[in-house]
């Protein structure tokens, strides 16, 4: 076994195990926390579902959508500031390029919410879209609570033509480009109600059909036993080829001697 100990097997050995080791500590364990993330949304989804829309200061007593709120249906009273609406850049509408339309509401209680009123297809060689603008005076509309998106390149909100966009459905970014001091989240309308354009559909993100998360962390536990396996198979074939390499020495040995010949040599009694 010494021959573990050279250098080129020391690094197969050390890859080997590393690759073990990430499957079982980070890989695996990432895959499942991911599965057990789309069923906790499935389940608040399914809940919201079932359970009516409420007043919105019901559920959002501050200036900040609770996290545990998420997706819970609510109720707004209140006034569009057309003024404020934004455009969402790099969505996607029926696997075509569109933008989210943001616009700020001020609820009769004075606080400012930023709405997601939906989606628009972008215009002409992704041209900035058009679109009915939101509907003045008083209005009642419903919608869900969201928690604000992250851009994940931290990317400013930019000015084309006139017009505001930013890179995520997120109240902080829409606040900095409109000027608005809006309570933290996002409500987005929901369908048949006023002011809505294309709703944004309600789905959990899949980890990849037909496969699901799960299935890949059983692939990647799966992975890493097989390199295990493979480890000791190669370290064994090693030790084969190595004895075979030994015991044909000693036959060539043996055969350029005689010795082959002296032990097959039958002893004859003296008279």
């Amino acid at each position: 076994m010494r021959f573990l100990l050279r250098p080129g097997w020391i690094a197969f050995v050390v890859a080997v195990l590393a690759f073990v080791v990430a499957c079982y500590t980070l890989l695996a364990p990432w895959q499942f926390g991911r599965e057990s993330e789309r069923d906790a949304t499935q389940r608040a989804i399914d809940t919201a579902n079932e359970t009516p829309p409420v007043p919105f200061a019901q559920l959002v007593p501050g200036d900040e959508i609770d996290p545990d709120a998420v997706w819970r249906q609510v109720a707004l009273t209140g006034e569009f500031l057309p003024g404020t609406e934004t455009l969402v850049r790099l969505r996607t509408l029926d696997a075509a390029p569109a933008f989210d339309v943001l616009t700020a509401m001020r609820l009769t209680d004075g606080r400012v919410v930023t709405i997601d009123r939906g989606s628009v297809p972008a215009g002409p060689n992704l041209t900035l879209p058009t679109y009915p603008p939101a509907p003045a005076g008083p209005v009642t509309v419903e919608g869900r609570l969201r928690v604000d998106e992250t851009d994940p390149n931290a990317r400013p909100p930019l000015v084309e033509n006139g017009v505001r966009q930013v890179y995520a459905v997120d109240s902080r970014s829409f606040a900095e480009v409109t000027g608005t001091t809006p309570v933290t989240g996002v409500v987005t309308l929901a369908e048949n109600t006023p002011g809505v354009l294309r709703a944004i559909p309600i789905v959990v993100p899949s980890g990849g059909a037909p496969f699901t998360n799960f299935s890949y962390g059983l692939q990647w536990i799966t992975f890493g036993a097989v390199a295990l396996v493979a480890l000791v198979i190669f370290i064994r074939l090693e030790l084969l080829q190595r004895r075979g390499k030994r015991e044909s020495k000693g036959s060539l040995r043996d055969a350029l001697s005689g010795r082959d010949q002296d032990d097959d040599r039958t002893p004859t009694p003296h008279s």
